[in-house]
């Protein structure tokens, strides 16, 4: 929530409220930033579902609508951008690819704030209620081997008798990449705490 500058001008992120709605252009980034540090040090992954905004508080959840067909997506907030005049909101591949802005790089969308940190908040008959966001896994390694990913798969899988292993197949430019991921966390604090252990550099937060 402190302040920053780039490129000599100043911004200043604010606290926003369960329900705000904001309408820009939204862009996408992908190849060059991916495996990258994002703005709160968790490492840009383009397959997930984040994105990056000037103002909003970290960990923001927001529902992003392009105004064009209709299509929609949930992302996180855990990067800063875009800084490109009229654009309002950056998003990773995967949620460029669900709204459809993957071809023609910006769409007209519209932003609703829906949570902070992991938590969706919605209204129903007036009535608060809050929807946990799960399905949280942590990537602890990528090959451009499938046999090394097996391998390594193999290794980690049911680890400390709780987090389980799977090879999920991706594309890094334009080549297969196999990521690994180690899932079974009850909640995004739990897959942050094993990540803050240090016992795979590199790791970080993927949701399926």
């Amino acid at each position: 929530m402190k302040p920053y500058t780039i490129n000599g001008r100043t911004y200043y992120p604010t606290v926003v409220s369960t329900g705000n709605i904001y309408r820009g252009i939204a862009s996408w980034y992908g190849p060059n930033f991916h495996g990258r540090k994002t703005s709160n040090s968790e490492w840009y992954d383009m397959y997930a579902m984040t994105a990056a905004h000037k103002t909003l508080p970290m960990n923001t959840i927001v529902k992003v609508t392009n105004l064009l067909n209709g299509k929609s997506a949930i992302v996180r907030i855990n990067d800063r951008g875009p800084f490109v005049k009229n654009r309002i909101i950056d998003l990773s591949y995967a949620a460029a690819k669900k709204i459809g802005i993957v071809r023609s790089g910006t769409a007209p969308v519209r932003l609703e704030v829906l949570g902070f940190n992991g938590k969706i908040t919605t209204a129903s008959n007036k009535v608060k209620t809050s929807i946990t966001l799960d399905n949280f896994s942590v990537q602890i390694g990528s090959f451009r081997r499938y046999e090394g990913a097996k391998i390594y798969k193999k290794r980690y899988d049911n680890y400390n008798n709780t987090y389980h292993t799977a090879i999920v197949k991706g594309f890094y430019k334009g080549s297969p990449i196999y990521r690994v991921w180690l899932s079974g966390y009850k909640s995004e604090n739990e897959a942050r705490d094993f990540i803050k252990e240090g016992r795979f550099p590199g790791a970080f937060i993927v949701r399926k």
